[in-house]
């Protein structure tokens, strides 16, 4: 058992004379109360729970928590979505014509669940009025490949793709996700030659407020302050020298602090030049326990409520936890996974190859 604190408050003789004792009272209980919201220090994690909630097979690497339900799209067509207080599960497989798409990923607003297929051709769809999925967007070409996506608010999204005639392929929708538009590449700054970004785990975009980060295979971050009407790059010390290396996931935990993961899924085993951190909006970067595990993973995430402290890191090479904004790693558990979603800071659910989990961290 943990031992009793006591608290001693003694107010002063000028305080009891002149305020009123229900005030008196008011004030002992604000007193109380901040004395042991002082005391509650968040403690780090030193174990992870993982309990099955949904098994088939299929790849699954997008995943995006709605209020109580979480929803998903994986390969094979197949898209559903879990409730997460009843366990129940739906789901449903989407074609197009003879084609069965491959979804990799997926975005929601607060009342439309949108998925992106990869591949040629990409197909956008999102919930209609029907409570059926309705394409909203297509691309044909031979080069066309799309990774990621995501909402600033209700009205406005982006979603992002490998190069195509010399700049990155972007998205952009403001209206809901009626319409999309591409970025045409006057727009855009140019492209190395080759640059995408890693269809893993929907985590190549992340946004805070008008701010975008789009992470890619060249270790750059294409930076927007305006949602996507204009962009500038931001370079990191990420390796990239190689096709499969390059940035797999970034995500901030407010417009300054942000972290960026990779590395080789070909050479999983290297912890060299594969995770970086910012604290200044991505101005700059510099690595964080470099040439130390963890090794290559698809999908790095904040913990909420950690002040930015806390980090979570997984892919088919395990799950790794940082409390000290990645200076040091400990490795939670060997289980393989290709992304994660926090619901809160101490439960999350993780997808991949067969199957969604649910993960309490103690």
């Amino acid at each position: 058992m943990g031992a009793k604190v006591l608290y001693s408050v003694r107010i002063p003789l000028f305080l009891r004379n002149f305020i009123p004792m229900r005030h008196l009272l008011v004030l002992l209980y604000l007193i109380l109360s901040f004395s042991c919201t002082e005391n509650q220090q968040r403690q780090p994690f030193v174990d992870v729970e993982i309990e099955t909630v949904y098994e088939d097979s299929l790849s699954i690497r997008a995943i995006e928590i709605m209020g109580g339900s979480l929803a998903f799209a994986a390969d094979k067509g197949t898209f559903g979505s879990i409730d997460l207080t009843s366990g129940k599960v739906r789901t449903n497989i989407k074609k197009h014509d003879s084609l069965t798409p491959h979804f990799r990923a997926v975005a929601h607003t607060s009342t439309d669940f949108f998925m992106l297929s990869i591949a040629n051709p990409a197909l956008l769809f999102k919930t209609g009025s029907s409570s059926q999925m309705e394409l909203v967007y297509e691309e044909e070409d031979e080069s066309v490949f799309y990774d990621a996506m995501t909402f600033w608010n209700d009205k406005e999204g982006i979603a992002v793709g490998d190069s195509m005639n010399g700049c990155l392929s972007i998205i952009i929708t403001r209206d809901g996700g009626l319409t999309w538009q591409k970025l045409p590449c006057s727009n855009l700054p140019a492209a190395i030659e080759g640059e995408g970004a890693f269809a893993a785990s929907n985590t190549n975009i992340e946004v805070k407020g008008n701010k975008t980060w789009v992470a890619t295979t060249a270790g750059r971050i294409y930076f927007s302050s305006d949602k996507g009407k204009s962009w500038d790059i931001q370079t990191t010390p990420i390796v990239s020298k190689e096709p499969t290396q390059g940035i797999y996931s970034i995500d901030f935990y407010d417009e300054g602090v942000g972290v960026a993961f990779g590395g080789d899924y070909t050479a999983p085993e290297d912890n060299t030049g594969n995770k970086a951190i910012t604290k200044d909006g991505g101005s700059t970067w510099h690595l964080i326990a470099d040439g130390q595990d963890p090794n290559y993973k698809s999908c790095v995430q904040f913990v909420p409520n950690s002040e930015g402290k806390e980090l979570l890191a997984l892919g088919f090479t395990g799950i790794s936890y940082s409390s000290d904004q990645g200076n040091t790693w400990t490795e939670l558990s060997k289980e393989p996974f290709y992304t994660i979603r926090f619901k809160n800071d101490s439960v999350a659910y993780a997808a991949g190859k067969n199957r969604i989990s649910k993960l309490v961290f103690k």
